[in-house]
């Protein structure tokens, strides 16, 4: 198991296994992913937006108007 240990400035150096293995370098982005209480995914992400076109399949096509929308429930809701 790979550790790093958290900086009074809350800052950690991912170790130089983790990231040859994530392929990120400096500059790039991670994010952290709730995925339960006290446990978090690292997500490199490092691909730009248009390597993901056509990811996702779908019969209905969703308009910019419907997008804002979800977007717009899900930021002003609670919690």
């Amino acid at each position: 198991m790979t550790t790093a240990t958290v900086t009074s400035k809350g800052q950690i150096t991912i170790p130089a296994a983790v990231r040859a293995e994530l392929k990120i370098v400096p500059g790039d982005r991670i994010e952290f992913v709730k995925i339960s209480d006290y446990r978090f995914e690292v997500i490199a992400a490092t691909q730009d937006i248009t390597q993901i076109k056509g990811l996702v399949k779908t019969k209905h096509p969703v308009s910019i108007d419907e997008m804002n929308t979800a977007i717009k429930v899900k930021y002003d809701s609670p919690g």
